[in-house]
């Protein structure tokens, strides 16, 4: 009789450090589950702090890059095909190009409807009756706008003009 009882202490032995298993097991995979999110989590911060300080660098070199766009405006038609001036177009373009390749987007204005989202009406064209009836619709740009994937740096400055979709102009 003594061999029974061995060998049901044996298996209740053997079932408790099977449970044992289990729960350490499942224990386990939830500590690599709060593991990998805690992993998630910090990339997707390190991802917005990134794009944080792409908006502030961007954001202090817009007024360098709209005074070019704006010495390029305002160049005489005699000195148009100047090497010079060709050399700023060229400025211009690179600081385009990079905004780019760093996911910045220029906000599009002229013929869009006008979205506060994006844009800011600073002049209106037309008689001020007409603009409670009517779509907006931007006719001019100011000066540019920019957004990085959803964050708007900068809204682009327009002139809006009341339209009517259905029947045009």
């Amino acid at each position: 009789m003594s061999e029974k009882p061995k060998a049901k202490n044996k298996k209740n032995l053997v079932e408790d450090l099977k449970q044992q298993v289990g729960e350490l097991t499942e224990a386990l995979q939830r500590e690599r589950a709060d593991s990998l999110n805690i992993r998630r989590r910090h990339d997707e911060q390190i991802a917005s702090l990134k794009d944080l300080v792409k908006v502030g660098v961007i954001e202090d070199l817009l007024p360098v890059i709209d005074n070019f766009e704006r010495a390029l405006k305002h160049v005489p038609k005699d000195l148009e095909n100047n090497d010079y001036v060709k050399g700023v177009s060229g400025v211009v373009k690179q600081f385009e190009d990079t905004l780019q390749q760093m996911g910045v987007e220029k906000i599009k204005t002229v013929g869009e409807q006008f979205d506060p989202n994006l844009h800011e009406a600073v002049g209106v064209e037309g008689d001020e009756n007409e603009l409670s009836a009517g779509t907006e619709m931007v006719s001019e740009e100011l000066q540019s706008g920019y957004k990085l994937n959803d964050v708007i740096i900068r809204h682009a400055m327009v002139k809006v003009k009341k339209v009517n979709l259905k029947g045009g102009k």
